[in-house]
């Protein structure tokens, strides 16, 4: 059962990863197109901008979430690495509970917002819902929330041996 758990969260880490890249990949596209159209067309269009922003958050969202379980967020080990190590556990089990509280505080209220905001639309793009922009938030809060669950119960992601599957075999190899 622990390997089917760590396998769905390096896929879901695997997704957190491609999620952000793209969005920063298509972002890099849009903005130039919206310069070109306001400057060189003369005719600005509406569209750049607000999709260059919804991305942003699709990629602020599920990037944090990737680099918290990667631990490749500075802050996630920068304080506690410093202290004697008699204080490094209390706080580290401080750190994961307070990061547990901001991913469901990210889920619930994130939830919350996309629900009170379905109902209107964003001027610039008038069949999408502001809710939908908004999705990336609680659906980052429910990753992160995986992955300090994840941190709190198995280890950090580093710290574990790879299990791979041998498809000769028919079996998982450590």
């Amino acid at each position: 059962m622990k390997n089917k758990i760590l396998h769905f969260n390096d896929i879901l880490y695997l997704t957190c990863i491609w999620a952000s890249g793209i969005s920063v990949l298509i972002m890099t596209l849009i903005v130039p197109w919206g310069i070109f159209a306001r400057y060189v067309l003369g005719t600005g269009s509406p569209w750049p901008e607000p999709v260059a922003v919804m991305l942003m958050v699709v990629f602020t969202f599920f990037g944090a979430s990737a680099a918290y379980r990667a631990r490749g967020h500075i802050a996630v080990a920068m304080v506690t690495e410093r202290l004697p190590k008699s204080v490094q556990r209390p706080l580290a089990i401080l750190i994961e509970l307070l990061m547990l509280i901001v991913a469901l505080f990210t889920l619930v209220y994130g939830t919350k917002l996309c629900v009170e905001t379905m109902g209107q639309v964003i001027g610039q793009l008038p069949w999408m819902p502001v809710g939908v922009t908004y999705l990336p938030v609680p659906l980052g809060g429910l990753t992160t929330l995986i992955f300090v669950l994840e941190h709190m119960v198995f280890g950090p992601q580093g710290n574990r041996a790879v299990v791979t599957f041998d498809h000769e075999k028919k079996e998982e190899v450590v």
